[in-house]
Parts: C-alpha cells; sequence; structure tokens
C-alpha cells in the first residue's frame, strides 16, 4: 500500500518565521512569553512548551512589567504595542510580513477617510486573532462579515472599503464582492482589496488535486485552525473517505478500512500542521497496517 504525504501541507512562511524566531530566543536561556498560542496546533505548542516557551492571555499579559513576549504570526492591534510600551515589555515581533501589511493599508484607510461615511469591511473569521489586530487599526469601527449573507446587511447608500482576512478563500471573497457591485447605490464608492495571501490560497485546488488522488485521506490539523476548516471541506468535495485528526492517536482501523483494499492513502495537513506530525501519521499507519 502507498502511503504519501503531501509535500504542499505544512506550515506557510508566516508560521515558519514566527516558530524559528521562537527556537532562537529560547536558545539563549531566557524566559519568553507568547502571547496567545503560537500556532493552532496544540502538539506544536507542547513541543515549544518543553523547550521553555510560556503561553499568555492578553489579561496576564497586560500585568506582566519588564518580561520578554513573542507576538505571533497573527498579529496584534495597536493596543498591545501601546501596553508593552508601558509596561516595559520586550517585544519579539514575529508579525507575518502579509499581515502587517495588511494591517498598514487598513489603518491608512482607516486615517484617511471619514468614518462616518465610510464603512470599512473586513471579510473573515470574527474573533479570530488576525482579525482582532485589524479590527484594532480602525479604533474598533470596522465591520466583521463571515459571509455572504451577513453582506447583504451592509448599507448600500454608504461608501464601502473591502479587506479580506489572508486566510480565506478567494472564490468566496469575489462572490462577496459581485454582489456588493450589484446592490451599491450610484451615490456611494465601492472598492475592494483582495488581501488574501496566495501561498495559502494556492493550497485550495493543490490539496483537491492530492485528496481525489488516494483512497483515504487523513487530514491533520489542530481543532482551532480555521484555515484547516477550510482545507478539510476541500478534501472532502472530491474524496469523501477523508477523515479530519489532530494526532496519530485520531487514525482508527474503520477509516482505514473505509474503502474495500485501498490502495493508496494520503496524508495532508493546514498551514499550522507540522511536518514531524503528519510523519508520526505515516508510522502510526504503518504499525496498523502490519
Amino acid at each position: 500500500m502507498k502511503i504519501e504525504i503531501d509535500t504542499g501541507s505544512g506550515f506557510c512562511f508566516g508560521v515558519t518565521r514566527a516558530i524559528d524566531k521562537a527556537e532562537e530566543e529560547l536558545r539563549q536561556g531566557q524566559l519568553l512569553y507568547c502571547l496567545g498560542d503560537i500556532v493552532h496546533n496544540s502538539r506544536e505548542v507542547e513541543r515549544l512548551q518543553g523547550l521553555g516557551l510560556v503561553t499568555i492571555d492578553h489579561e496576564e499579559f497586560n500585568n506582566l512589567h519588564s518580561a520578554r513576549v513573542l507576538l505571533r504570526a497573527h498579529g496584534e492591534p495597536p493596543t498591545t504595542y501601546h501596553q508593552a510600551e508601558k509596561n516595559d515589555i520586550h517585544l519579539i515581533d514575529a508579525t507575518c510580513p502579509v499581515v502587517l501589511h495588511l494591517q498598514e493599508r487598513i489603518r491608512r484607510e482607516y486615517e484617511s477617510g471619514d468614518g462616518h461615511s465610510r464603512q470599512i469591511v473586513i471579510f473573515g473569521k470574527r474573533g479570530h486573532a488576525e482579525v482582532l489586530g485589524l479590527v484594532g487599526q480602525t479604533e474598533g469601527t470596522a465591520i466583521v462579515i463571515e459571509t455572504l449573507e451577513e453582506a447583504r446587511l451592509l448599507d448600500f447608500n454608504r461608501d464601502i472599503a473591502l479587506y479580506s482576512q489572508t486566510t480565506k478563500s478567494v472564490e468566496d471573497f469575489r462572490k462577496i464582492v459581485a454582489y456588493i457591485k450589484e446592490h451599491i447605490s450610484p451615490m456611494a464608492e465601492f472598492s475592494f482589496h483582495d488581501t488574501i495571501c496566495r501561498q495559502v490560497a494556492n493550497r485550495m485546488p493543490h490539496i483537491r488535486e492530492f485528496a481525489s488522488r488516494h483512497d483515504v485521506v487523513f487530514f491533520v490539523c489542530g481543532q482551532k485552525s480555521s484555515n484547516g476548516r477550510v482545507l478539510f471541506s476541500e478534501c472532502l468535495s472530491v474524496n469523501p473517505h477523508s477523515f479530519m485528526i489532530d494526532s496519530p492517536d485520531g487514525i482508527s482501523p474503520s477509516q482505514l478500512s473505509a474503502v474495500a483494499a485501498p490502495h493508496s492513502i494520503g496524508i495532508c495537513g493546514a498551514t499550522s500542521t507540522p511536518k514531524w506530525l503528519m510523519e508520526q501519521c505515516r508510522q502510526r499507519i504503518e504499525e496498523m497496517i502490519n
């Protein structure tokens, strides 16, 4: 039986950069905090905690003084930087350059216009760390929409400037753009900015192709990964024998036998899935087969 790990799966550039920064800092032997899970994968978080990384939330961050804190790839709102300066916190900023550029664009949009006349709209997951950082560039005034249905609730008599979380679906973004174009008032202006990371977006057609050429697919992903849920749905769309697992322990004999006498098994994952975890899943499957 052929067992293949998808070479296109695994950490994206932003996540790799953040983890490299964390490991570099930890090698110096000093206490290092991380504001939120460094990546939406509990197994990788546990590995880094074993090296000394301490994960904290915003409440704990606000009570820290004279400490070293890593900002993960998702980015943070301006209030976090202000709090760090106030509390003499040294920040190791691992914000993904793509996210950082998007933050700057939204901040310029907000500062250059009349907030009462223009709606700054962000297509993204409400409450997601990246989206919180983007909304923070507008002092909390940006409107977050998660679906086309929510886009229909916008005020089409006012100007709209549309942006997107970097990991959203390009196809869904284009549907929202088309709808707003069709319904915006002739007296209002509509500008849209495709700010979706192509390194992430291009994984969707790739992972569909990968899933379609295997009998059974195991998609390795942390429970908190929104990118993972999107990519897993792409697997399911072409292969109903796709299973989402977060570790080798999630693999069961019934899943392996979902197809009678399978000839090939594929293992893939999200932008937050470490390669070493997919390799462990492959080893687990080999042990179960043997």
